[in-house]
């Protein structure tokens, strides 16, 4: 039944997806297509181009909108979510599933990547939020989704991710805090944990073809990443809030 009244809503919703032009964010936005919403996703000029998820998207929602725009920063994120709303009508869930990421030990590390992290995962978090926050509330409706590292909402530490673990403990509590005070305008905020996926390109298929050294002895694949980003967005998810979803196959520690 659920599944049922998620496709009859979801038609009337538009979903910005930001880093769409590959890996997990472009998966996200191609099962979300098909379940019916419209997508608009975000690529960075210099980066990977968009037009394989256009391609991808296109069957189940031609108006599909790539929106070329750096969103960690204040102004990039504004305009993307301004773009948005012009080409599309309007804006009801934002999956912000773009996110940097340095393996490096401290001591190799400089102040730039601080910089990088901070600004590039909990700096464009608190950007598009200042700029989706007003209509959502103004509507009375509204879904974020934000993207932590596996373990981030208990500050598991990891080698190597001293600076992007820090950055992604700052998103799930920025995250958690918002679901506070946004929830009496109707507005959820959720975040996910993926687990360690290798191969972002793989689906649930081919993920369970091969083995991996996590409980459930299979990876995951950017199916299982939608789907828990599906579950989380529907118009039925009201009492869905401040929640870490960890999709991860069962792993304690932040990789395998």
């Amino acid at each position: 039944m659920s599944a049922q009244i998620e496709r009859q809503h979801a038609p009337s919703r538009v979903v910005l997806v930001t880093g769409g032009a590959r890996g997990l964010a472009q998966g996200i936005c191609r099962d979300l297509a098909a379940a019916g919403y419209a997508i608009a996703f975000t690529f960075r000029a210099g980066g990977t181009p968009p037009d394989q998820t256009l391609d991808l998207v296109r069957p189940a929602d031609p108006e599909v909108t790539a929106i070329r725009e750096d969103v960690t920063t204040e102004a990039g994120a504004a305009r993307a979510v301004a773009a948005t709303i012009e080409r599309r009508g309007r804006l009801d869930v934002l999956v912000h599933a773009l996110g940097p990421i340095i393996v490096k030990a401290f001591d190799g590390s400089d102040f730039d990547d601080y910089r990088r992290m901070i600004e590039g995962n909990l700096g464009s978090s608190v950007a598009l939020a200042f700029a989706v926050l007003p209509g959502m509330r103004e509507r009375g409706f509204g879904r974020l989704v934000f993207f932590g590292m596996n373990g981030s909402h208990v500050t598991q530490p990891a080698r190597l991710m001293a600076i992007y673990g820090a950055a992604k403990a700052g998103v799930v509590t920025f995250a958690r805090t918002l679901a506070l005070e946004e929830a009496r305008h109707g507005i959820t905020v959720n975040v996910i944990e993926p687990g360690d996926i290798r191969d972002k390109q793989a689906d649930r298929r081919t993920a369970r073809s091969r083995t991996a050294n996590n409980p459930s002895g299979r990876p995951g694949s950017w199916e299982d990443i939608a789907a828990a980003v599906r579950f989380a967005i529907g118009d039925e998810a009201f009492y869905l809030n401040g929640m870490v979803l960890s999709v991860n196959g069962g792993l304690v520690e932040p990789h395998e």
